[in-house]
């Protein structure tokens, strides 16, 4: 094989891998996006007449078909459905042998509750003052006055109750006795109070929904209680995306529910989009600072060397040391002899010695650090030196050569740290779980309570999140398609966040590199 030969047999080898990486990806993504998006479609409500396997008997359901596969050779449904028994809804894999019927039902609806969990069936009547059959017109002016009444017991509860229990505290504070009188006339208006809330969710739970099931039985499911009522069969395909689109912005601002198998993901984006801010808040200034001083400062030595060397290595180190570094060191050591000086009258419940939202960020910071030093060494060095050697001779200093000229023409190399620190903090998982992200944290670390940013507090994260569904997704179908969905966010995200820092390098490499 001559040289010639040699160097086309190498190219087009190398254009071979690279399609297959290609594909690769682009499976990869698509899968993502089709298992995802799959979530928020409205999925077709089947009439379902199956044999039970412990009874034997022909049995009614109505259900969704989330896939299809062979077990041993047998064609094998995986499906949910809801029956006069199980309402809520039961996951089945049913023989093909064993489906009488499966039909489209136009007229069953999947009703979905605030609790994340759905009801299939066929509404047939409100019951309100008086039993009315069941229409949108006449459900949505039912569902307007359950709105209202659940605002009136909103505006009691934070208006007049969350005062009266202030007071309360401070009565306790001062150690007012329990008989006095101003306690006794706070305890007077919190039972009126009380008694009309009481009043109030009584007159709210008389609005119900009458739903037919398969089998001919009904369920009654308070108003109050539900969330969104959708006709699959009877939306077409406008219909269906502008449905797709509502979930999709349900997914965004609520809250996880049946163990991260329902609802939204908003805690652990803002927990994701956070962190990493902090994240690149900590790392940013130190790593350049420590690029500085080995690119402009420090002497070409065996230390030097042994720096540089360490500094590769660090990135080579698996993450999960990380995590075992930052539980040890940061949240152990720093945050318990913080809490030893500053919140003694806390303990034995620490404050800050304990996994948190800002010992996550400073991990993360840590792991991150090696990319965004060897990113700016390289931006430093591609500074000519006459820059600099100009700078002299006009006589600024070595710091101002380095602040006014070199920082700014090393800018560039400087986001491209930064980016690739972000993409590899936003996809971490494993360090994260044992500093400070959990797979359910009600409370955000930002809210309107002083000190308003809670970086003690543990938080949510779309990686961990999709840990803890890779595992419900064995035995749950709707689990496997939220992984899918909150898998194609993170990516969102990563995206959205490198976008960002792109816009920036260029615009900085515009404004330095093209004078």
């Amino acid at each position: 094989m001559n040289p010639a030969q040699r160097q086309s047999f190498v190219i087009s080898f190398t254009a071979f891998l690279s399609t297959l990486l290609l594909l690769a990806l682009v499976s990869v993504l698509a899968l993502i996006i089709y298992r995802g998006v799959a979530y928020f479609w409205p999925a077709p409500v089947y009439s379902l007449t199956f044999v039970d396997d412990q009874t034997e008997q022909a049995k009614a359901v109505y259900a969704r078909v989330f896939s299809e596969f062979h077990d041993q050779g047998d064609a094998v449904r995986l499906v949910v459905y809801s029956s006069s028994d199980a309402p809520h809804g039961t996951q089945a894999l049913i023989d093909e042998d064993r489906i009488l019927t499966l039909v489209e039902s136009v007229n069953s609806a999947d009703i979905t509750l605030n609790d994340g969990l759905s009801v299939l069936g066929v509404p047939v009547q409100i019951r309100a003052s008086d039993n009315v059959r069941y229409s949108e017109q006449a459900y949505a002016s039912v569902a307007e006055k359950v709105s209202s009444i659940e605002q009136q017991i909103e505006d009691i509860r934070t208006r007049w109750l969350s005062a009266i229990h202030q007071k309360l505290s401070e009565l306790d504070v001062r150690g007012v006795a329990m008989d006095a009188p101003a306690r006794e006339k706070l305890n007077d208006a919190f039972r009126q109070w009380q008694n009309k809330i009481i009043k109030l969710e009584d007159q709210r739970d008389n609005y119900t929904l009458k739903i037919a099931m398969a089998d001919g039985t009904t369920l009654s499911v308070p108003v109050a209680s539900i969330e969104e009522i959708v006709f699959p069969g009877q939306l077409g395909v406008w219909g269906k995306v502008g449905v797709t689109f509502g979930h999709i912005g349900q997914f965004l601002i609520q809250s996880p529910k049946q163990a991260n198998t329902a609802g939204g993901v908003f805690p652990a984006l803002f927990g994701t989009v956070m962190m990493v801010f902090i994240m690149t808040i900590i790392v940013t200034p130190f790593g350049v600072l420590a690029a500085v001083y080995l690119n402009e400062y420090a002497p070409d030595n065996l230390l030097t060397a042994i720096i540089r060397i360490s500094v590769s290595n660090m990135a080579g180190v698996p993450s999960i040391v990380y995590g075992v570094f930052g539980l040890g060191f940061f949240v152990y050591v720093v945050g318990g002899n913080i809490d030893a000086l500053f919140f003694a009258d806390t303990l034995p419940a620490p404050t800050l010695g304990t996994p948190g939202l800002f010992w996550a960020a400073m991990t993360m910071a840590i792991l991150t650090l090696p990319v965004v030093i060897v990113a700016t060494e390289e931006g430093l060095r591609r500074v000519p030196n006459g820059l600099r050697a100009g700078s002299y001779a006009l006589g600024a200093t070595k710091a101002e050569t380095i602040l006014h000229t070199v920082l700014p023409m090393a800018s560039p190399g400087i986001m491209t740290g930064v980016i690739l620190a972000i993409a590899r903090a936003a996809g971490e998982v494993a360090p994260l779980m044992l500093v400070g992200a959990v797979k359910f944290a009600p409370n955000l670390p930002l809210d309107t309570e002083f000190p308003y940013m809670h970086l003690d507090r543990q938080f949510m994260h779309l990686g961990v999140l999709i840990y803890d569904g890779a595992f419900h997704s064995q035995t749950d179908a709707e689990g496997a398609s939220m992984m899918f969905a909150t898998c194609l966010l993170l990516l969102l995200v990563v995206l959205v966040l490198n976008i960002l820092a792109v816009l920036l390098r260029a615009r900085l490499r515009k404004r330095y590199l093209t004078n």
